[in-house]
């Protein structure tokens, strides 16, 4: 019996398409983190942002256990977003793409931006996992214009010397939050994470 190693592992991602009232030529897909869903803070006002200009939002629902998290394969979670993705726009006519990505939804971003329809698109990564050669060499390399904003005290994800040679990159603009953490928040300090957050809308409004 041979069987399809396409379909073997293949996991039926959940996604919502927030359309617009009228149709839009513009879409920006939001791939969120493992624990970060797109109902967290930064991805909840990303998309009222987003919305707000005009955007289609679709938002890519991935949830993992933390059992499930261990023994993830980031390609074959790409593979089966770029589905997803298709699934929700088969019968949409966008020309104008921007991608927003989270923590481990960059690792997936940095493997959907080889697929065609990603060519032009602008790309939002928030906390990028500088620690992963693939998102590294995914932000060096890549041609399109993008926004990488970090924590300064996010320990895991901001690789200084990384960072350093993102400098290099003429395509990216980066941004790095004055005491922000993974969640680009203070820790234990709710009303100045919600400035810092507003700080951090009004750099992504202006890409």
């Amino acid at each position: 019996m041979t069987t399809n190693n396409e379909i073997i592992g293949s996991k039926s991602i959940p996604f919502r398409l927030i359309e617009q009232k009228e149709e839009t030529n513009s879409l920006v897909i939001v791939l969120p983190g493992a624990g970060y869903t797109t109902q967290a803070p930064l991805l909840h006002f990303t998309t009222g942002l987003f919305y707000t200009k005009g955007f289609d939002v679709l938002h890519i629902n991935y949830t993992f256990s933390r059992q499930e998290m261990s023994a993830l394969n980031e390609r074959n979670l790409a593979r089966d977003v770029q589905v997803a993705i298709d699934n929700a726009i088969k019968d949409k006519k966008y020309s104008n793409y921007y991608a927003v990505a989270k923590s481990i939804g960059t690792k997936v971003l940095s493997y959907l931006l080889d697929n065609t329809m990603f060519k032009d698109a602008k790309v939002v990564w928030l906390t990028p996992i500088l620690q992963n050669d693939d998102v590294f060499n995914a932000m060096v390399n890549s041609k399109n214009k993008g926004l990488c904003i970090f924590g300064e005290k996010d320990n895991v994800c901001f690789i200084l010397d990384r960072y350093e040679q993102l400098k290099n990159i003429h395509n990216l603009i980066l941004k790095v939050v004055d005491g922000g953490n993974h969640n680009l928040e203070l820790d234990r300090e709710p009303i100045q994470s919600i400035e810092m957050l507003k700080g951090v809308m009004s750099v992504i409004n202006e890409f």
